[in-house]
């Protein structure tokens, strides 16, 4: 794709986003939405979309998260009073390996955010506007699970595959599924369960992901949020000049908050099993009111 078809796209759909300059596309989650998304529990079988926190240094986390127990230490085993085991953990949010949720101040395009917000109100304290603090509330509504490598008859999609459009609409017609206004769109490509077959491998070079033009598919159908075992966009890129297209397209364009890096290998055998692709679907953000993202743990019960 070239560049000005790239913003001939970009402005179509900030032109249809589904939602408002406060929430984003959040706001298309009606209470309604949820009572109804609660009825997709049957068997309450609930499942983790994040992957273990990575702590150790691979190809794909050069900056790992750090985990420290502070207490007790080796040189001070607890005695007999009482005493408390204690950490510390940090973490570089937006990395290429960890389970995270990115905020709606996370992209800055021609010096926007999403809404034509000017990209001023960032200081060293954190993001003065669409932040983190959107999310406070927790993202519930009903989750929709399109297994693109299952469709292809392949455990995943190998690195530089683009999922289309076509495709999307494919995996709702095989599984008997339809994507509408107000849900948690996860798209699996298999990108964990190569990671967990293969190995780890520099996915800034080469994973799979969606190509620009499905954000027409998530426009249409007014979802709320979208998911990846990726982070959505592939590398290399589909657009001249434009690293992430699809965080462009989806974060400033239609104010989507992005799930990144999520695994689905044990949602996907569950839905395959119960022979039903939609769940309820909880996320519950950190409460870091000026953070670009936090990392994140969603559950889909089934």
């Amino acid at each position: 794709m070239s560049a000005t078809d790239f913003r001939l796209l970009h402005g179509r759909l900030h032109a249809a986003r589904a939602g408002g300059p406060e929430r984003g596309a959040l706001a298309t989650i009606t209470p309604q939405q949820v009572l109804t998304a609660a009825a997709e529990v049957r068997s309450g079988r609930a499942v983790s979309l994040a992957a273990p926190v990575q702590t150790t240094p691979a190809p794909d986390a050069p900056d790992p998260a750090r985990h420290q127990l502070t207490a007790p230490v080796d040189s001070e085993p607890p005695g007999d009073a009482l005493h408390f085991a204690r950490d510390r953990f940090a973490m570089n949010v937006h990395n290429d390996v960890d389970s995270h949720l990115d905020a709606l101040c996370h992209v800055i395009w021609d010096g926007t955010l999403y809404g034509n917000l000017p990209a001023d109100s960032f200081t060293s304290t954190g993001a003065g506007a669409l932040s983190l603090d959107l999310t406070h509330d927790g993202i519930v509504g009903r989750g929709v699970l399109l297994d693109i490598p299952r469709l292809n008859g392949v455990p995943w999609l190998e690195p530089g595959t683009q999922v289309t459009t076509e495709e999307l609409a494919a995996a709702e017609a095989a599984q008997g599924v339809r994507v509408g206004r107000g849900d948690l769109l996860f798209v699996r490509v298999g990108h964990r369960r190569r990671r967990i077959d293969l190995g780890a491998w520099d996915v800034t070079r080469a994973r799979a992901g969606l190509h620009p033009t499905t954000l027409e598919f998530a426009a249409a159908r007014q979802i709320a949020a979208l998911g990846c075992d990726s982070n959505s966009d592939p590398a290399p890129s589909a657009v001249d000049g434009v690293a992430f297209p699809v965080h462009v397209l989806a974060v400033h364009a239609l104010g989507l908050h992005l799930l990144d890096y999520l695994q689905f290998e044990e949602l996907a055998p569950q839905c395959a099993q119960q022979g039903r692709w939609s769940f309820l679907c909880v996320v519950a953000p950190l409460r870091l009111p000026a953070a670009t993202g936090c990392p994140v743990n969603p559950i889909a019960i089934l």
